[in-house]
């Protein structure tokens, strides 16, 4: 599945528990990371060298995505709260 342009789910939803560039801190489940553009809804470090590496890994899934991007946040959230602590 190629990844849908201007969705964010995956840069909203899941959390990212180690630093990377801008977010020393990582990011909490639910927060728009930093670098995601507000109104493309695209990543303004994409293929960058300070790309997460948790980034490059995420590989786009119908069972992850779903049809469109609510489906792929409340997926995510689900994911997000079936395997948190």
């Amino acid at each position: 599945m190629q990844c849908r342009s201007g969705c964010g789910a995956c840069c909203i939803a899941p959390s990212i528990n180690k630093p990377y560039f801008g977010m020393p801190n990582g990011k909490p489940a639910g927060v728009m990371c930093v670098h995601l553009d507000p109104v493309q809804m695209t990543c303004a470090i994409w293929g960058s060298e300070h790309y997460p590496i948790t980034c490059r890994n995420f590989q786009a899934e119908r069972s992850v995505c779903g049809d469109n991007r609510e489906e792929a946040i409340a997926i995510i959230n689900t994911l997000e709260q079936d395997t948190g602590p």
